[in-house]
């Protein structure tokens, strides 16, 4: 099965710092196939044999704990769950509008939409959000970023930890890697 993981917080403002070349070589050495790895960012996608996501978070953040000494919330789905994701997105989202910025936030599971909305409160004027399936499209106006109610708090909430966010650009560039192999 083809799997993506989204590694939280690595390689952001010089924190967390991990080479691409060597988080790809540890996860081929987990019996990972087919890795390859987008941007550096960690997004990672992979093939598996496991047909478990809490096993398979549970060897990257074993790993990426015993080799890069970091501890990496993350985040696993498939190609097939994303591809349904990216098909339900809202009519608003990802138009490629250059003053509009658009994102996914994915919630780490066991993490619930509810815990993430009751942390962050209702967005403002700025911006919009859906829920689908326990993720979270987000636009918000890039001009009014920080006055949009999320913007801030999506980094400094206790829930911070309990998420990651990519934007629609990186997201579709990851499920057009996915239906290539």
């Amino acid at each position: 099965m083809k799997y993506i993981a989204l590694l939280r917080g690595i390689n952001i403002s010089g924190k967390n710092k991990i080479a691409m070349s060597k988080l790809k070589k540890e996860f081929t050495n987990l019996g990972f196939k087919e890795v390859t790895t987008y941007l550096n960012s960690g997004n990672i996608i992979f093939e598996s044999n496991i047909n478990n996501k809490n096993e398979i978070i549970n060897n990257i953040q074993i790993m990426i704990k015993d080799k890069f000494e970091f501890d990496i919330p993350t985040y696993v789905t498939t190609s097939q769950e994303l591809e349904e994701l990216m098909s339900n997105s809202p009519e608003w989202w990802g138009k490629d509008n250059k003053e509009i910025y658009d994102n996914i936030i994915f919630i780490i599971p066991p993490t619930t939409y509810k815990e993430v909305f009751a942390a962050i409160g209702s967005p403002n004027e700025y911006e919009k959000i859906q829920e689908y399936k326990n993720n979270i499209f987000w636009s918000f106006d890039l001009k009014n970023y920080r006055k949009s109610n999320w913007w801030s708090k999506t980094a400094s909430t206790e829930i911070s930890n309990s998420i990651t966010i990519r934007t629609a650009n990186t997201m579709r560039k990851i499920l057009e890697i996915c239906l290539k192999k």
